[in-house]
């Protein structure tokens, strides 16, 4: 058999996070790289919005949590984020959320205060139930790290490892919705919004999201929020400077129209060879990989002769999907002290406002909302003595289904008030006479800036039947030689996973396109998961409690232990010769009759 030649060239349709951060690490395993944006800057909706007078936003993104996945990422590529001039800003507090009389908690890494703020609420045995709650957390965090953010999930075959998906399933608690979870340990309604908010960032309703999400609050918690001096985009622009210094190409304002194949030569799958572009130039390549919006792409700009890749858009577009948002970019004329950097304010009728954004795609009557103030954390986001606020109002998506789209101009004007008319009530702060300039980004825009289908800002949701090996594959469907990374493919939404995500395909690509044993030039998902590193984790999470049922610190708790590796091991040879097959075939029933 002939050797795979190693691919010399790869197209990267889109610059947005995952984009640019797989193009840098393509480049650095010498590949020569052309990244393809239609808009005139990169970062995607981690872009930019300045104003003439000085002002600065984020359009998108503006908390970065998770930040060890940056960190890995920059560690990678043979650098860091110190030595390429980023600099993070950590924020005190977290947040302040703002409830309906006024009262406030703020949440912070200071567990002093932590404590406080807890018994406050929570009462005397308060404290000992949140850190139990952060146990727990903890533990889901770490098993994601290392089991879904880590792995790639080819197919369904992938969830036939019975270490693997008991190990999930007693860590992670994937059919137990985040606020029922959060209700073991918080006996306070208030407590309980406060931990279950940031499903938000993920685009779903804590009554419908895995208790697992409570990763991300653990995050905030244990880790800190963070903001890149300069905004969001820094980060990007330095994996840019990064690409490029490697000889990755930038082309902007360059819009793709299509992906191109070979059509399948002697009966072989066909082949991505390269794309066509709204000018109709057409541009030659040994891999596509697409940043694009994943349900957009199989809509649009993926061949439909290609078998099966119709049906699958098809299929795609009755996917559920995250929401969208209103964004209000405002500048002030002169600092509003009332408002931390990150503010939340919670709706009353909690459950209802979730409900009309999810089940009705609608503004809720009574929104909860998120407020950033940049120019608190990082002066230069606005002139002096003056604020740069963004109030982002999660609402439903586009229905683009047949029914009746809303009246979204007076969805807008409606948010707007209702947004103004809260943070008065709640902080005393009346806004409105002090914004000077005010932009507007609503469903619609999402939709056309960015190709995000039905102007869903998170891409598709990331309820169990949305993720791991349920969630669009990272590989493009009856295609070889094309790839995607984004939100809406493997492993998820959100710029730490979206770069996470990047490994992961960038990883895939060198299996499965260069020649056999070659060394990615770093070090790779499998490595990370393997020999002392595996052991080690394995050894944590026993400790957690996560496998082991009984507390090793007792007396027979290690009896206990080695008798559940004992039954582990028995579940494993009976899984191992008759039930794979059974749990794969009938998961691909249920998906290819139900989900897909």
């Amino acid at each position: 058999m002939a050797e795979i030649q190693r691919p010399r060239s790869a197209i990267v349709v889109g610059a947005g996070a995952g984009g640019i951060a797989i193009a840098a690490r393509l480049a650095k395993a010498g590949v020569d790289v052309t990244v393809l944006e239609k808009n005139d800057f990169t970062g995607g909706r981690c872009s930019l919005i300045h104003t003439k007078d000085g002002y600065r936003f984020d359009q998108g993104p503006s908390l970065l949590l998770l930040p060890g996945l940056f960190r890995e990422t920059f560690e990678d590529l043979g650098t860091t984020l110190e030595q390429e001039g980023v600099e993070l800003l950590q924020c005190f507090p977290n947040y302040n959320i703002w409830f309906s009389d006024g009262k406030r908690f703020s949440p912070t890494t200071d567990t002093a205060a932590m404590k406080l703020e807890i018994e406050k609420w929570e009462g005397p045995d308060g404290f000992r139930r949140y850190l139990s709650w952060m146990a727990e957390s903890h533990q889901h965090y770490e098993t994601s790290l290392r089991h879904v953010l880590h792995r790639n999930f080819k197919s369904i075959f992938e969830l036939a490892d019975p270490r693997l998906v008991i190990r999930l399933l007693l860590a992670l608690h994937p059919f137990e919705s985040i606020w029922h979870r959060a209700g073991r340990f918080f006996k306070t309604d208030r407590m309980q919004r406060v931990f279950t908010f940031a499903t938000m960032y993920m685009g779903m309703s804590p009554f419908e999201a895995p208790a697992t999400y409570s990763l991300l609050q653990y995050s905030e918690l244990a880790e800190g929020i963070w903001y890149p001096r300069g905004g969001f985009h820094k980060v990007l622009e330095a994996l840019v400077n990064i690409g490029e210094r490697m000889g990755v190409k930038y082309r902007l304002g360059t819009g793709v129209s299509k992906v191109l194949t070979d059509g399948g030569k002697n009966g072989k799958k066909p082949k991505a060879t390269g794309v066509q572009l709204e000018n109709g130039e057409v541009l030659n390549a040994d891999l596509v990989v697409v940043n694009a919006d994943l349900v957009y792409a199989y809509n649009n700009l993926l061949p439909k002769e290609i078998g099966g890749i119709e049906r699958y858009a098809s299929k795609l577009n009755n996917r559920k999907a995250s929401c969208s948002s209103i964004s209000f970019y405002w500048s002030l004329s002169r600092k509003a002290p009332e408002l931390e950097t990150h503010n939340i304010f919670l709706a009353e009728e909690y459950k209802e406002s979730f409900d009309a954004i999810f089940e009705r795609q609608a503004l809720p009557d009574d929104p909860s909302f998120y407020i950033h103030v940049p120019s608190r954390v990082d002066p230069s986001a606005a002139p002096p003595n003056r604020d740069a606020i963004i109030a982002l109002v999660p609402v439903g998506h586009l229905l683009q289904n047949g029914e009746p789209e809303h009246d979204w101009p007076t969805l807008v004007s409606k948010a707007r008030a209702g947004v103004l008319a809260t943070i008065e009530a709640r902080t005393g702060l009346s806004l409105s006479p002090l914004i000077t300039n005010e932009i507007i980004n609503t469903p619609y825009t999402w939709e056309t800036k960015f190709n995000l289908s039905k102007g869903a800002i998170l891409g598709l949701a990331h309820d169990f039947f949305n993720v791991l090996a349920f969630r669009p594959r990272t590989k493009a469907k009856g295609l070889d030689n094309a790839y995607f990374v984004g939100a809406s493919t493997h492993p998820g939404t959100g710029v730490p996973i979206v770069l996470a995500g990047a490994k992961i395909t960038a990883e895939q690509i060198l299996e499965e396109t260069f020649p056999r044993n070659t060394r990615a030039p770093w070090t790779t998902n499998e490595e990370r998961n393997s020999g002392r590193m595996r052991r080690e984790m394995d050894e944590r999470i026993m400790k957690e409690g996560v496998i082991t049922r009984v507390n090793s610190n007792k007396p027979g708790g290690r009896r206990g232990s080695e008798a559940f590796e004992g039954a582990m091991e028995v579940v494993n040879m009976l899984w191992q010769r008759a039930l794979p097959l059974l749990v794969a075939l009938a998961g691909m029933l249920y998906f290819l009759l139900f989900v897909r």
